[in-house]
């Protein structure tokens, strides 16, 4: 952790933290000797946002571009990607060249990407890590409500909620200063383990992995049995409750008892608690990274618009976003199948309202491309040279080892990065870029809310702006179309872009976000934002109405047999972040691989505390140190994804992806274990 100097403050800036999606506000201090504090500015840190300031000057930072690991100019870089981008659309076509972007850039950047991939590289070829994160989410609240934003309304709006069920979320963990908002409040939560979140809850629900919607579609059973749902509200605001209804039927409670392993009472309990007053009911991974996801979603969309809740005061639906920028890094064009807010790109209105905005003909902006798995699944192959910005997912995708094998058989491989990931690592190219404390920009966090990111200080020289970059290889490429350097320009453009789009930022401005933030949609200057979607009961659907959506369960893709007689989660800790490539740098993030077990799994594969596992799936194994614990399922294991090479367990997990939103399925997989050596 940053220790405090007591040399004379030079420099100030007020930003936020650069990892998750809650942003908390912080307040940056460099001293006269060039040591950066972090404090926090109106609430709380984590261990990971007060350290954050260590990764600045680390000593594994990259200051100069590699070229087959050797330090270059950047002109001599940057002439070698664009001749190897001519070269390789000459011989394969323009969708040969590809791009995978991350959840953590920032809204302008993000932005860009997207323009540039389509218009200086002309390919189709664009996706990002969120696809592992909140895609599941956004396909159901599309279907249901219309638009996509996680949390429609403040975080502040969950202190007066009377019951929060959380699915799938371990906020304790993962977001800690969240828990904040959930003093007041009686906290049921699901999840496969005994979370530190779950230890604070009134009722903790511990189903198999992988049966969240047979649950959503009991307990909803349970409140049309006990006359608990809102007609006057149902009728009034919904339409399809009828086919959910006939469907729900099928979900008695003993029958959804032998499917989840909740016993009966706790459904009936749960179904009790949800009629109390002001009820919020929030999704998070472990109930939407599922080859189901966008069902099991709807199923908790649909229980929520049975109790009448979505559109009331501290009460309805949400989704809590994950990554820095999960909720923008979605909505301005580095999803292969969206342009800039949240239009789709098979929209020929769409595409003429961008095509203007950009100065180019729409029949120019190619077509909707792949979703991330699948891109990655196409490298070396249809993709020969992929461009990386903001991700590792040679650690953070699903089925991590073929994921190395298909980056090793590119032609190319750029990285744009500040560190050496695992990803920057296999590349032909690195080029180092500027950290959240040395650039401008705009962050949406997972309440829709658009906030100020302010530099600290300028970059080490050598390093620039994934901005700048973008730019100087559009100019070697010939490109159509302008690329700002200026984040504030940036902004401007994005803002008439997405202007009269769902997800329309037209009516922000940097300086409006020097007074204050903004939850979108903010179609006018003169808007004061939209802090709480449907509070007329509206949604945007055709007719305003928001949609029940009949889903039925079905099992995971893999279910646990006799070679393979447990079920792996996977998840995250307190000390770690996404992959690990900047947390794992920092000493006082102490943390490392551990398979979490249950005793009496433990005593039936022969393993004691501490011993070396390893973990086999039908796709790859990892070893870890055994963790005996009460706190999990018997029939189910537990390692975070946060660690390479032999220690990931993203080897192992599923890449089967869920039919709407190509979202994996992570968070369930059958698996096998066994003795080990110690590394």
């Amino acid at each position: 952790m940053s220790v405090r100097t007591s040399l004379p403050v030079v420099r100030t800036a007020d930003t936020h933290c650069p990892y998750c999606a809650l942003q908390c506000g912080m307040r940056l201090e460099q001293d006269e000797a060039g040591a950066v504090t972090a404090a926090p500015r109106g609430g709380g840190m984590c261990k990971k946002g007060w350290t954050a300031p260590e990764l600045l000057d680390h000593p594994g930072r990259i200051t100069t571009p590699l070229l087959h690991g050797k330090p270059v100019s950047w002109e001599a870089a940057l002439d070698h990607v664009a001749e190897k981008v001519r070269a390789v659309q000459a011989e394969h076509g323009k969708d040969a060249v590809g791009v995978f972007g991350g959840g953590g850039l920032t809204n302008e950047k993000v932005y860009q990407l997207g323009k540039w991939t389509r218009l200086a590289l002309g390919s189709k070829h664009i996706d990002y890590n969120g696809r592992f994160c909140m895609s599941s989410a956004a396909g159901a609240l599309n279907r249901s409500f219309g638009v996509d934003r996680g949390l429609p309304f403040p975080t502040e709006d969950l202190k007066e909620a009377d019951v929060v069920l959380l699915v799938g979320a371990n906020p304790a963990e993962t977001m800690p200063p969240f828990m904040r908002h959930l003093t007041n409040s009686e906290l049921i939560v699901v999840d496969p383990r005994r979370t530190a979140t779950a230890e604070s809850a009134q009722l903790h629900l511990q189903p198999q992995p992988g049966t969240d919607l047979a649950l959503a579609n009991g307990l909803l059973h349970i409140a049309i049995e006990q006359g608990y749902i809102d007609h006057d509200y149902i009728g009034a605001n919904t339409t399809g409750f009828d086919e959910v209804r006939q469907t729900a039927a099928g979900y008695w409670p003993a029958f959804v008892e032998r499917i989840t392993g909740v016993s009966v009472p706790d459904l009936y309990a749960t179904a009790r608690l949800l009629t109390r007053g002001k009820v919020a009911i929030l999704t998070a991974r472990g109930s939407e990274q599922h080859a189901k996801g966008v069902d099991t979603v709807t199923a908790w969309i649909n229980l929520a618009l049975a109790l009448g809740l979505p559109g009331k005061p501290s009460s309805g639906y949400g989704c809590i976003t994950g990554q820095g920028n999960g909720q923008g890094g979605r909505e301005h064009g580095q999803k292969s199948d969206q342009l800039p807010g949240y239009r789709m790109i098979t929209d020929p209105a769409a595409r003429e309202h961008v095509a203007a905005v950009w100065g180019v003909d729409p029949e120019i902006i190619p077509g909707p491309g792949v979703s991330a798995v699948e891109l990655l699944r196409k490298c070396g192959d249809e993709v020969k040279m992929l461009f990386v910005l903001g991700s590792n997912p040679v650690v953070s995708a699903p089925r991590a080892a073929r994921v190395s094998d298909r980056l090793r058989a590119l032609e190319s491989l750029v990285s744009f990065d500040f560190v050496k990931s695992e990803t920057a690592e296999l590349a032909e190219v690195v080029l180092p870029v500027t950290q959240w404390a040395e650039e401008d920009g705009t962050m949406t966090n997972l309440e829709g809310r658009i906030i100020r990111r302010r530099a600290l200080r300028p970059a080490p020289e050598g390093v620039y702006s994934d901005l700048w970059v973008m730019a100087e290889l559009a100019k070697r490429l010939d490109a159509p179309g302008t690329y700002s350097t200026d984040p504030e320009a940036i902004f401007e453009e994005l803002g008439r872009a997405s202007a009269g789009g769902k997800a329309d930022y037209s009516g922000v401005t940097y300086d409006r976000l020097e007074e204050r933030t903004f939850q979108w949609p903010v179609p006018a200057p003169d808007h004061e934002g939209t802090p709480r979607m449907f509070a007329d009961f509206k949604f945007n659907t055709p007719d305003g109405k928001a949609r029940f959506v009949a889903v039925d369960y079905r099992h995971p893709a893999e279910r646990r047999d006799d070679v393979y007689p447990l079920y792996l989660t996977t998840g995250r800790v307190l000390t770690q972040y996404q992959s690990g490539a900047q947390t794992r740098l920092i000493d006082s993030l102490d943390g490392e691989q551990f398979l979490q077990i249950h005793p009496d799994a433990a005593v039936r594969y022969g393993i004691n505390e501490g011993d070396w596992v390893r973990v086999t799936s039908r796709r790859g194994s990892y070893t870890a140190p055994a963790r005996l614990t009460n706190d999990i399922r018997p029939d189910t294991v537990f390692s975070p994804f946060h660690f390479p090479g032999a220690a990931n367990a993203n080897a192992a997990v599923s890449d089967v992806l869920d039919p709407i939103s190509r979202m994996p399925e992570f968070k369930v997989c059958a698996v096998k274990i066994g003795p080990a050596a110690k590394p």
